[in-house]
């Protein structure tokens, strides 16, 4: 195993890179870009914009930029006050080297900007997923055993539903219901709030952060329980019609033996696969939840970033995101071989 898991990071290495050359060549070659907010102004000398350009880094050409933005360069000129001008030298590492520069808008290091979002976005992204396993698990599985009942009838025309409902209207539907429409009867106020991780101006209370965090929760629970139930439905179908198990029932094994220990073990393995791809999403964010909700989270930086052609914090989400599919997928790769004893990577 431990040779298996070498060879799979050292064959990570120039996929990363490869990677890299694409989306660094497509967040550049998009139309616009970081200058199209100053090409608009015709009161800005062309001296200024020039100079605003170099300290960008734009002024060079394409690969050079790549070679810049990878690698690095020990002496570059540098616009130390942001006011346009080039008054001082400095150095850039590369995100070979941990660097990956300053936003274009704010002159804040990239780092520190995802620093302050990734553990709201870690925060959120890790109940949905907690309560989506804990909600989409006993559905699926009940689902299968009594395949064709009233409650597998159900089940599965939510989860169609579920599928079917674009995310973005569900949010403002939730909004809609529970906060323009629902009261707390007891305050008067709305049931639950439209946005933001607390209340400002009051103390941390547990209750009041679950209060924010039911409906961003909510949203995205919904359509994720509806796939992987599905999903891990039709996986324990398929294994519970396999020999072994009716192997195991003929040996006297008991009925919640037999699905807990050798059927749902088995099945789990196609939701290790979704939940690799689902991973990322811990640090890249929902989205239209950080949105809808005002979460100040990485959904919102990489939106706001995309929008503003801020293309230091876009590549940095990326190529992060990048990586950690490539490391989610090695170590669902790992859980196969514990789910599977036939898997084996020896």
């Amino acid at each position: 195993m431990g040779t298996y898991i070498i060879r799979r990071l050292l064959q990570a290495i120039p996929m990363l890179l490869l990677v890299s050359i694409v989306l660094f060549a497509l967040v550049n070659i998009a139309p616009g870009g970081p200058m199209s907010a100053y090409s608009r102004s015709n009161r800005m000398p062309e001296e200024k914009k020039e100079a605003i350009r170099r300290s960008f880094g734009l002024d060079k050409p394409l690969p050079v930029q790549y070679i810049v933005w990878l690698i690095g360069n020990d002496w570059m000129e540098v616009d130390e006050d942001g006011d346009g001008v080039m008054d001082g030298y400095g150095s850039r590492r590369g995100i070979l080297r941990g660097d990956f520069g300053f936003s274009y808008k704010s002159r804040e290091p990239v780092l520190d900007l995802i620093a302050d979002r990734l553990p709201n976005t870690a925060y959120l992204m890790f109940f949905t997923l907690l309560f989506t396993g804990i909600v989409a698990v006993p559905i699926g599985i009940v689902s299968a055993i009594k395949q064709y009942s009233t409650f597998d009838i159900t089940a599965t025309t939510l989860s169609f539903m579920g599928q079917a409902i674009p995310e973005f209207w569900l949010g403002l539907l939730l909004i809609l219901i529970f906060y323009a429409t629902l009261n707390n009867p007891f305050t008067g106020e709305s049931l639950f709030p439209s946005g933001g991780m607390y209340t400002l101006g009051e103390d941390f209370s547990i209750l009041d952060r679950a209060h924010h965090l039911f409906l961003p929760v909510l949203m995205g629970l919904v359509g994720w329980v509806a796939w992987y139930s599905r999903f891990l439905r039709s996986s324990m179908l398929e294994v519970i019609n396999q020999d072994y198990i009716r192997t195991a029932r003929a040996k006297g094994q008991t009925e919640r033996k037999v699905l807990y220990r050798h059927a749902l073990k088995n099945a789990l393995i196609p939701l290790v696969t979704m939940f690799a791809l689902d991973f990322p999403f811990i640090f890249t964010g929902s989205l239209y939840a950080e949105l809808l909700f005002s979460w100040p989270g990485m959904g919102r930086l990489f939106y706001t970033a995309a929008t503003g052609r801020d293309y230091p914090i876009l590549l940095a989400i990326l190529i992060i995101g990048a990586g950690i599919v490539v490391i989610s997928n090695l170590f669902a790769d790992i859980a196969y071989a514990y789910l599977d004893p036939r898997v084996r990577y020896d």
